[in-house]
């Protein structure tokens, strides 16, 4: 491409997890030709403008501005304001969620070409009408998984053609070291302390492994709305919360296993990494989880705390089972979840959207779409 691609990144939630770590890798592995601004809610601001974050890359200095949160609310008058300023050539707009960043995508297609990427299916909200009128008048939605593909085609009535499908990928470390296995042993779990990712399962899980006598610690990083809630239910138990984590590779570094019992996902960042990092990993069938990880991880169904239990009875149990789970799943990460790729593709998409003529910003939702390629 010639020239810089002006682009400016939207990023309007109110913790920081999973989908933002996404946004982080973009930024950090862009091509030197992509001239980032994130404009990012004023909650997780620091996150992205901190030392860790700007310590390398390609485009580690990129410009960061914090807006104010728009999640939820009808309008975005800051965040149009700020996006005006940059003037970008394509906006990007990172969803958490289907329907909770209407305001913000509205900001977006007011100003540029407009891509989403949206990495979690759910409820379409009050006024689905409404939000599939919003999808349609995006020139292209990146979707993390299968399931978040069908969703944008058949209840968000977006074109085929817009929708490209780019699995999630993760940093991968030039080497790991394996769990020492020393007892007891310590699981981690990482996202955001809500309902989706089911850590209430997990506590209880932990409270019966514990009731049984089996030596287990377990640390549960992240921030959220049910953080107290949780502390409630862990109580009395070997369950450590430790916040947001600013070093998510040493927090690994630390752990013999890694279990995340979501009820709902995309293909979870977190679990991805804690793959790459060796470590042998308790996930659900949920989302492209199953198949992204195959036989290289331990999967149960969602919402089973007995399935649970027995994962857990036999990973205690078994150090030639983690030591084995742990090697494949290593394997497997560096065969196939490079962020890398992710980026490749996901700024391929940016670009094509950039060339877009200005019409289609505003197109009605009954006109022809010009298909993004990639």
């Amino acid at each position: 491409m010639v020239g810089q691609l002006r682009l400016a990144m939207v990023v309007d939630s109110e913790a920081f997890g999973g989908a933002e770590v996404y946004v982080r890798q973009l930024l950090h592995r862009a091509p030197p030709w992509v001239d980032p601004t994130l404009l990012v809610a004023a909650p997780i601001a620091p996150y992205f403008g901190s030392p860790a974050f700007n310590s390398g890359g390609f485009n580690s200095g990129a410009v960061v501005e914090a807006v104010p949160l728009t999640r939820h609310a009808e309008s975005a008058p800051a965040l149009a304001s700020a996006l005006a300023a940059v003037d970008p050539e394509v906006a990007h707009v990172n969803l958490v969620d289907p329907a909770s960043n209407r305001a913000a995508l509205l900001a977006a297609q007011a100003c540029a070409p407009t891509v989403a990427t949206l990495h979690l299916h759910g409820d379409l909200g009050p006024d689905p009408a409404q939000l599939r009128t919003v999808y349609a008048n995006l020139d292209a939605v990146v979707a993390t998984s299968a399931e978040v593909a069908r969703q944008l085609r058949d209840d968000l009535g977006v074109p085929a053609t817009a929708i490209h499908r780019v699995r999630n990928g993760v940093d991968l470390p030039s080497r790991v070291a394996y769990p020492p296995g020393l007892q007891p042993l310590v699981a981690g779990a990482v996202g955001r302390l809500t309902d989706q990712k089911g850590f209430d399962l997990l506590i209880e899980a932990v409270s019966q492994v514990d009731r049984h006598g089996r030596q287990l610690r377990v640390v549960i990083a992240g921030q959220g709305r049910d953080r107290e809630r949780l502390e409630r239910q862990a109580k009395d138990l070997p369950v450590t919360f430790i916040g947001q984590c600013p070093d998510i590779p040493a927090l690994l570094r630390g752990l013999d296993l890694f279990c995340l019992p979501s009820r709902r996902e995309g293909l979870s960042l977190a679990l991805l990494e804690a793959m790459a990092h060796g470590l042998p990993c308790l996930t659900t069938a949920v989302g492209d989880t199953a198949d992204a990880v195959g036989p290289d991880a331990m999967v149960i169904p969602p919402e089973d705390v007995d399935e649970l239990i027995l994962a857990f009875d036999r990973l205690l149990g078994d150090p030639e089972l983690r030591r084995d789970l742990g090697r494949r799943a290593r394997l497997r990460a560096l065969r196939e979840f490079d962020a890398d790729r992710m980026v490749t593709q996901t700024v391929r998409v940016l670009a094509d959207a950039a060339t877009y003529p200005p019409v289609a910003r505003r197109r009605p939702a009954s006109a022809p779409h010009r298909p993004a390629t990639g």
